[in-house]
């Protein structure tokens, strides 16, 4: 039997209706790795709503729209209306898994969107991610770019270029010009299968161009303000501090931090080995005493307080405890360039990376090393990294030669 924190718990789920969901739901939790206490706080809401929601005891499938409209109705104090939507939120995923929550209605274009989904599979081979960056930008096509009423067959080059001026105004020209790569790849897709009348993927592209932006690199003083106002009591605290050490100190890119594990660091040796997804390869970098300090701290008040077994080093800090999404480190980097009182340095973590790579230049290291520690392909990756340092030109300026008799002057 379950020990529960709060003794009432056991007697709730007893008396409810529901309880054999409820037990279900138990399992599921704690298999998803969800701590004890959160799981016993999501079974003592789900046998609440369960009062209402008769469709809980009977184990029928539910929409979300049900869901949210029962769920919803907890809403004062706000802390409650956002407790109930977590438990709601875990609610559809037990339900999902367990191919009981009802399917949303089909949109007009989901056969269009699945066809082209698969094309890009089968003919192009692209990555679920790319996949899904052109799913996102046909279906804004399709919604905002083609008029209402209006079949696809009739889709003209006007309505295409209007819809194209009409992202200009929202993404940046370098955005821009992979909006334009993912509507041609449509356009050539639909003319070829006769979904519309004339071929429209001739589209003209924003012209972009290497190092044409200035430096990204933030000033050494900038990196160390931000991480010292990182409060290591705060929530989050030691560990957001720990991995933007990671990044500003060592040059990990944010996939190679969340790839970190335990066993990454050999405490005898002082080495942290990290794998590369980029490059395919294992970077084994020698750790500053400082660095060793800071994530011991962490482990020890932090990690290993966790409810579980996990490999990562650093996890979620709300149940379910799993590892972290590697887009995490960029809103963590917003977050705590806001807090620091730090703006005009961009809103990406990876000013962080040019940051390293223009500190190792300025102290003499070579290109290739560089390249060699951020994780480089090849050299002009890395150059994109060295954007033009006014400093450093300084440094090595000739001196203007002047005319006989200027000395008079």
């Amino acid at each position: 039997m379950t020990v529960y924190r709060y003794s009432s718990t056991a007697s709730l789920i007893a008396q409810s209706p529901a309880r054999r969901e409820i037990q279900s739901f138990e399992h599921w939790l704690l298999g998803e790795r969800y701590s004890a206490f959160a799981t016993e706080c999501h079974l003592r809401r789900l046998a609440f709503v369960a009062r209402r929601l008769p469709e809980i005891a009977s184990g029928a499938p539910l929409s979300r729209a049900r869901l949210g409209a029962v769920f919803g109705r907890e809403r004062k104090p706000q802390s409650r209306l956002f407790c109930f939507a977590g438990t709601r939120r875990a609610y559809e995923r037990y339900l999902c898994a367990g191919g009981r929550l009802i399917a949303e209605p089909r949109g007009p274009y989901a056969d269009l969107l699945e066809q082209y989904a698969q094309y890009l599979i089968d003919v192009r081979g692209l990555s679920a991610s790319a996949r899904g960056h052109h799913a996102q930008e046909v279906s804004s096509l399709l919604h905002r770019g083609l008029p209402r009423e209006r079949p696809l067959v009739g889709l003209t080059r006007t309505d295409v270029e209007r819809y194209i001026q009409l992202r200009s105004r929202e993404v940046t020209r370098h955005s821009l010009q992979h909006l334009v790569a993912c509507l041609r790849a449509f356009l050539r897709f639909a003319h070829d299968h006769g979904l519309v009348a004339e071929r429209l993927d001739g589209l003209d592209t924003p012209r972009t161009y290497r190092d044409e932006l200035p430096p990204r690199a933030m000033p050494w003083e900038s990196v160390q303000t931000l991480l010292a106002a990182i409060d290591p009591q705060s929530r989050c605290g030691r560990r957001d501090r720990c991995m933007l050490h990671l990044i500003a100190h060592y040059g990990l890119r944010p996939s190679e931090v969340v790839g970190l594990r335990l066993d990454s660091i050999d405490w005898r040796t002082g080495v942290l080995t990290a794998y590369q997804p980029k490059t395919r390869s294992t970077l084994t970098l020698p750790l500053a005493p400082p660095t060793i300090r800071l994530l011991r701290e962490y482990l020890d008040q932090e990690r290993l307080r966790f409810e579980t077994t996990a490999p990562e080093l650093f996890l979620r800090a709300r149940c379910p405890f799993v590892p972290l999404e590697r887009t995490v480190l960029c809103d963590v980097f917003k977050r705590r360039m806001r807090e620091a009182g730090i703006t005009g340095y961009g809103k990406h973590v990876y000013c962080l990376r040019h940051t390293v790579a223009m500190q190792l230049l300025a102290r003499g290291v070579g290109v290739k090393a560089i390249g060699d520690v951020l994780g480089h392909r090849s050299l002009s990756g890395t150059c994109a990294y060295l954007r033009l340092d006014l400093a450093m030109l300084r440094g090595v300026a000739l001196d203007v030669p002047r005319r006989r008799g200027d000395h008079h002057a």
